[in-house]
C-alpha cells in the first residue's frame, strides 16, 4: 500500500497532526463538470476609477445566470478587479484597499482575477511600473490563498475589451482547477472572436489532431476535446496502437499509429485527417518522452533522441499541418515547466520544453500562420498524476506534490482542459501565450 502526504493529512490521527502543527492540508480542487453552473455562488466585481471592463464583465455574468455582488460577503466565490485605468504605483492602494477584505470572505476553490493593460502599451515610466507590479501582486496573492483559490492576471490590450469573455469563463471555472499564478494576454483578435451556442460544447463540430494520446496527458486531452464536441484523431506510435484503439473508439473519433518523427508525419496526419474526418481544425502537439541523465554523462543517442521527438518532430510536422489546417485553426503546443525552470538531470528535455515555448511565440507573430487565422500557444505543465511520476521515488515525489501553491499534484485533465480553452473560437484574442498548468509551483516564474 503505497502512503501519501495528501492522505495522510486529510484523515485520523494525520488530520489532527497537521492541524496543531500548522502543516498543510490539500483541498479537493472544484474542476468543471458539464451542466454545472459557471460557479457556486456569487462574483465581487470592482475597479479602479473609470473601471470600463468592470461593466463589460458584469453583463457577461448576467448573461452567464451569475449573482454578481455589490460587495464581499461570505457567499463569493470570485473577486474581478478591474485596475485597467491606474497611471502610478500609488494607484495600487485601489487593490489593496479591494482585494484585502474581500480576500478574508472568499469562499473555498475562490477565484481571484485581475485585469490590467499590457506593460509594454504603457505612456509613462509610472504607468509601466504600476502595471507590473499588479503581476507581482496577483503572484503573491495566489501564494496566500488558501482551500484551493486560484489567482491570475489578464492583461488586456486596448481595444481587446471584448475579447474577455472566454478567459474569464476559464478562470472562474472548475477548468482552471490548477492554474495559478498565470499572466494571461488577451490582444488582437485572430479571425472572428465568436462565442459558442452551447458554453459546454464550445468545439462542437471541430476536429482534432491529438499526438501522443494513447495514454496519459494525451488521452485526457482526447478525451476533453471529444467532449467539447470535437471529433479527435488520436495519434502514437505503433507500439501503442492496442491502448491508442481504445481511446479512439471509446471517444468515437480515428486513431492513426505513427512515429511522429517519420520524414511524412506531417503529411501522413493531413491526409487521414481529411479522408476520414474530411479536415482538422486544431492540432495538439503533446508526443514526448523523456531519456534522464546528468548532462556530463548524456550520450549523442539520448541526447538527441529527446530533441528528435519533443522538438524537431514539431517543426517537420508543422511544415505540413500549417499548410493544411482549416483557416480559423488552432495550434497548441505542449511544454513544461522543466522548460522554464530547469530541473536536474533533465538537459534535453528542458532543451526541447523550453525551444517549444521559443517556436510558440514565433510562429504566433508568422505572417503565414496569421494569414490563416491560426492561434498558437502552449501550456506548461508542472507536477502531474501519471504513471511515470508514479514511479519517481517517494520523497521525491512527495515534494513535487507539495512544491505548488495548492499542496498537490495536478491531474491530466487540468492540462487537457487548459488547452481545450486555447482551442475555442471565442479565445482567439489570445495568441502567443505559454500558460503554466502547475498550481503555482514554487519554481520558475
Amino acid at each position: 500500500m503505497t502512503l501519501s502526504y495528501g492522505a495522510l493529512v486529510s484523515s485520523g490521527l494525520g488530520k489532527t497532526l497537521a492541524t496543531n502543527l500548522g502543516l498543510p492540508r490539500p483541498t479537493r480542487l472544484r474542476r468543471h463538470r458539464p451542466g454545472t453552473d459557471l460557479v457556486p455562488g456569487a462574483v465581487y466585481v470592482a475597479g479602479h476609477g473609470a473601471a470600463p471592463l468592470a461593466a463589460i464583465v458584469n453583463a457577461m455574468l448576467v448573461r452567464a445566470g451569475v449573482q454578481v455582488a455589490t460587495r464581499p460577503s461570505t457567499s463569493v466565490v470570485g473577486v474581478v478587479l478591474d485596475l485597467t485605468t491606474i497611471d502610478t504605483p500609488a494607484d495600487l492602494e485601489t487593490l489593496r484597499a479591494t482585494l484585502g477584505p474581500a480576500l478574508k470572505s472568499l469562499a473555498p476553490t475562490g477565484r481571484v482575477i485581475v485585469l490590467a493593460r499590457p506593460v509594454d502599451s504603457a505612456t509613462t515610466v509610472a504607468q509601466a511600473a504600476a502595471r507590473r507590479a499588479v503581476e507581482g501582486i496577483v503572484r503573491s496573492i495566489g501564494k496566500e490563498l488558501r482551500a484551493g483559490g486560484t489567482a491570475n492576471t489578464v492583461y488586456v490590450a486596448q481595444g481587446a475589451d471584448t475579447r474577455i469573455e472566454a478567459v474569464l469563463r476559464f478562470l472562474l471555472s472548475g477548468r482552471s482547477a490548477y492554474v495559478s499564478g498565470q499572466v494571461f494576454t488577451v490582444g488582437e483578435a485572430i479571425g472572428e472572436v465568436t462565442a459558442p451556442q452551447d458554453w459546454d460544447a464550445p468545439l462542437a463540430g471541430k476536429v482534432a489532431v491529438v499526438t501522443g494520446a494513447a495514454r496519459g496527458i494525451g488521452a485526457a486531452i482526447a478525451e476533453v476535446l471529444a467532449r467539447d464536441g470535437a471529433s479527435v484523431v488520436c495519434v502514437d506510435v505503433p507500439s501503442a496502437s492496442g491502448p491508442l484503439s481504445e481511446v479512439a473508439n471509446r471517444l468515437r473519433g480515428s486513431a492513426l499509429a505513427l512515429d511522429v518523427t517519420a520524414k511524412d508525419a506531417g503529411a501522413q496526419i493531413a491526409r487521414h485527417a481529411a479522408e476520414r474526418h474530411g479536415g482538422f481544425d486544431i492540432v495538439v502537439h503533446n508526443a514526448g518522452i523523456t531519456r534522464d541523465k546528468l548532462l556530463a554523462n548524456t550520450e549523442a543517442d539520448r541526447w538527441a533522441s529527446v530533441l528528435d521527438v519533443n522538438l524537431l518532430s514539431i517543426l517537420a510536422m508543422n511544415e505540413a499541418l500549417i499548410p493544411a489546417i482549416r483557416e480559423g485553426g488552432h495550434l497548441v503546443n505542449v511544454a513544461s515547466i522543466a522548460g522554464i525552470a530547469g530541473n536536474r538531470g533533465q538537459t534535453n528535455y528542458a532543451a526541447s520544453k523550453a525551444g517549444v515555448i521559443g517556436l510558440t511565440s514565433a510562429l504566433a507573430t508568422d505572417p503565414a500562420v496569421r494569414a490563416r487565422k491560426v492561434t498558437v500557444n502552449a501550456v506548461a505543465p508542472g507536477f502531474i498524476e501519471t504513471e511515470m511520476t508514479a514511479k519517481v521515488p517517494l520523497a521525491t515525489r512527495e515534494l513535487g506534490r507539495l512544491m505548488n501553491s495548492l499542496n498537490q499534484g495536478g491531474l491530466p485533465v487540468d492540462v487537457a482542459e487548459t488547452i481545450g480553452f486555447l482551442a475555442w473560437d471565442a479565445s482567439r484574442g489570445i495568441t502567443g501565450n505559454t500558460i503554466r498548468v502547475c498550481g503555482q509551483m514554487l519554481l520558475g516564474a
